[in-house]
C-alpha cells in the first residue's frame, strides 16, 4: 500500500493536470462554447490540441488563461483589444495568474495599509502652501508641487474605486 496522497481531483472528477475537452471547459467557466471557439479567433495565445474530427482539448494553464480573460471582459470590464493590449504588454503569465487568483478566490488587488486616505490627505495639505509659479503670458506653469497634487487627487480616485468593490 503507497504512502501517496492521492492527486486531488476537480468537479469533472479529473485530476488538475488532465486536458479538458471543450464542454468541460465551457461548463467550469460558466461560458458557451461557441465564446470559446470566438476567443481562439481573438487571442493567438489561446492554442488548445485538436484532435481528430477538430475535437478541442485544453491544458490547465489554457483553462486559467481562458479564466484570466473572462475575469478582464466581464469582471473589470475591458475591452477585447484591450484584453490584447494586456496580453501584450504584460504576458499571458500575468493573465494566466488572474485566472488562478479568480478559482483561487485570492483578492487581486493588494490591501492597503489602513492610513492610506490620512497619508495621502496629510501630503495633500503640505503641498497645498505652495503656490504655484506664473510664467510668461499669465498662465501658470506646472511645478512640481502640482504634478505631485495632480498624482495625489489621481491616487485618491484609484482608493475611492477600490474602496467601493
Amino acid at each position: 500500500m503507497s504512502n501517496l496522497p492521492a492527486p486531488q481531483q476537480g468537479s469533472t472528477g479529473k485530476s488538475p493536470e488532465a486536458f479538458r475537452t471543450i464542454s468541460e471547459v465551457a461548463d467550469e467557466l460558466d461560458l458557451p462554447q461557441h465564446v470559446l471557439r470566438f476567443w481562439e479567433t481573438r487571442f493567438s495565445q489561446i492554442r488548445p490540441l485538436k484532435r481528430g474530427g477538430g475535437r478541442r482539448l485544453y491544458r490547465p494553464d489554457h483553462v486559467a488563461l481562458l479564466r484570466g480573460i473572462k475575469a478582464l471582459l466581464y469582471g473589470d470590464g475591458m475591452t477585447i483589444k484591450g484584453v490584447q493590449k494586456v496580453l501584450r504588454e504584460q504576458g499571458v503569465k500575468a493573465v494566466i495568474a488572474r485566472g488562478k487568483a479568480e478559482a483561487d478566490g485570492t483578492p487581486l488587488v493588494p490591501s492597503l495599509p489602513e492610513d492610506t486616505p490620512a497619508r495621502l490627505a496629510s501630503l495633500k495639505a503640505r503641498l497645498g502652501a505652495a503656490q504655484p509659479a506664473a510664467s510668461e503670458g499669465g498662465q501658470q506653469a506646472a511645478t512640481p508641487a502640482d504634478r505631485i497634487r495632480a498624482s495625489i487627487e489621481r491616487l485618491e480616485s484609484v482608493l475611492e474605486r477600490l474602496e467601493r468593490r
